[in-house]
């Protein structure tokens, strides 16, 4: 028997066309680092229609990548909007990658137009001409477009072309929601990096995923701070939510720094944010120095890498401000899972599963596979790597033949750690970041976080290195607050009333900073590389 319902394609277009209508009257607010500037969801879809004529005049008629190297803005917004709706492809380029990777992955994705912002000019020049296929550049903001010239593509200005347009445009009902929609990347921490294809499906389930009570809860009444870059996994989805929902988006551009974003917090009252945990460290030693108001916050998500218990207790404590640990990757759109507990439980009893990756999002499945490939039981004690499957996981790279990284129709996490018979995911490592130390399995992430706990330290990082006894073992890397003298013996002390013994680093060493990879999270494999080239001044403590 086959249903009576219609068969809608489900698409960026359909959220754009309901976002900027009967949500009109929600806004984009971009801050300038002196104030911000502001548009309304129906001027931006007007603005979006000018951009998808200036582009399909510029040769975008068909599935061609455009491609952006742009900060958080109301620009960025009117192409994420316009370039899928019109049937092309988005592609964001990372502007935090080497040069040679924003090179390969330019070529790679076979981009013809990128949109740059104009602060950002000296970047894309360093690269713009081995951008092989990268025709127009179109130029977001007053700067001098010098350093661009020369590179044999066409430069213009971004609000040149829209202002010689029309503000409506023939939107297509026709475009398949299986067909490409945009396009990322991931972080190549090693090798090159890879691309993920999202679909208008699976951008508009994603979508709806994220608004859903137990993911973000988004609704007309509140405002999204957006922290995390456009240009990393679609900032975790929250354009295209905000649209769907009507919610309000302030966007930072630039100014990621602790100091102006709590001036956006206090002036702009946002409801919602959600950033890496370092950002949020930072954020918090800033708002305790300055007595800031952070408590228009109802909450905060928080993900990329573990979040510290510690760093959750002083937000709540401090500013009424729960952060809710999520788990998700440029692979799955991102979001995976949410952290929310179980129903019922006293607020001490809430942190057992407050401080897990949480439970995944209707409609991704999970499961858990031993090194001989079969599947391990959901009992919160077998240790495996974490396997996902769902409407909004890929299923491939992009001209990227990768059979390793799928298995039996399943996308392989590269997490490792356990699931509980309530769902709930506690990824103790990555798989190349995992420690084993005379055939037992440790925790790098247990002892960062406990680390982290300390008061007297910033950032704590933890690698295995090698051990002639052990075959591996634990070494810490400490970043210690300013004016702290904590010592080496001292923070083992610390963790010796909270792990086996066994598990206790002998290796440490204190320094000013941890690498970050080009998404924030402890770049784990700059640090093996500066062990083994001899960069740490070594504490012994056994």
């Amino acid at each position: 028997m086959q249903s009576t319902m219609m068969d809608y394609p489900l698409t960026i277009t359909t959220i754009m066309r309901h976002g900027t209508t009967v949500h009109g009257d929600s806004e984009v607010i971009t801050f300038t680092g002196t104030g911000t500037r502001r548009a309304t969801y129906a001027e931006v879809g007007r603005r979006a229609a000018r951009l998808a004529n200036a582009l399909w005049r510029l040769g975008v008629t068909g599935d061609q990548r455009v491609a952006t190297f742009m900060w958080n803005n109301q620009e960025h917004l009117e192409v994420y909007l316009a370039v899928p709706s019109m049937g092309a492809v988005l592609h964001t380029l990372n502007v935090r990658l080497f040069p040679d990777q924003v090179t390969y992955v330019a070529n790679h994705a076979e981009d013809e137009i990128v949109v740059v912002d104009a602060t950002l000019i000296p970047l894309l020049a360093r690269v713009l001409a081995e951008m092989k296929t990268v025709r127009h550049v179109l130029v977001v903001g007053e700067g001098d477009t010098t350093p661009l010239q020369g590179a044999g593509k066409e430069v213009h200005s971004y609000e040149g072309l829209l202002a010689a347009e029309s503000e409506t445009f023939d939107w297509p009902t026709d475009l398949d929601e299986r067909s490409a929609a945009a396009m990322c990347y991931t972080s190549g921490t090693t090798g090159n990096p890879k691309g993920v294809v999202y679909s208008h499906r699976s951008t508009y389930l994603h979508s709806m995923g994220a608004c859903m009570g137990d993911a973000m809860a988004l609704a007309p009444t509140d405002t999204v701070l957006a922290v995390v870059p456009m240009f990393h996994a679609n900032a975790w989805g929250l354009p295209y939510a905000a649209l769907m929902v009507g919610t309000s988006l302030l966007m930072p551009d630039r100014f990621l720094q602790p100091e102006p974003l709590v001036r956006m917090i206090e002036a702009e009252r946002p409801t919602f944010s959600g950033a890496v945990p370092t950002i949020w460290s930072e954020v918090l030693r800033y708002a305790r120095e300055h007595g800031s108001d952070l408590s228009s916050m109802r909450m905060v998500i928080c993900g990329g890498s573990a979040v510290p218990q510690s760093l959750m207790e002083a937000f709540e404590d401090d500013f009424g401000v729960p952060i809710i640990q999520a788990w998700g990757m440029t692979e799955t759109s991102p979001l995976g899972s949410v952290a929310r507990p179980p129903r019922g439980l006293p607020p001490e009893a809430q942190w057992a599963y407050r401080t897990t990756a949480g439970r995944l999002a209707c409609a991704v499945e999970s499961r858990l596979v031993g090194d001989d490939g079969q599947p391990l039981p959901h009992d919160g004690k077998a240790v495996g790597e974490l396997e996902v499957r769902g409407p909004w996981v890929t299923a491939s790279y992009h001209k990227d033949d990768d059979p390793e990284k799928f298995h039996e129709g399943w996308l392989r996490t590269g997490d490792v750690g356990t699931l509980d018979p309530r769902g709930f995911i506690r990824l103790t490592d990555r798989s190349k970041d995992v420690i084993k130390s005379g055939g037992e399995w440790i925790s790098s992430v247990e002892l960062e976080n406990l680390l982290m706990a300390h008061p007297d330290v910033l950032e704590a990082a933890v690698i295995g290195v090698p051990d002639e006894k052990w075959q591996e073992r634990p070494m810490a890397l400490v970043v210690r607050r300013e004016g702290a003298d904590v010592s080496a013996e001292q923070l083992r002390e610390l963790l010796a009333d909270k792990v086996a013994k066994w598990q206790l680093p002998e290796r440490w060493s204190f320094i000013d900073e941890v690498p970050k990879t080009s998404v924030g999270k402890f770049s784990k494999t700059t640090l093996r590389r500066m062990y083994h080239e001899g960069a740490f001044d070594i504490i012994r403590v056994d």
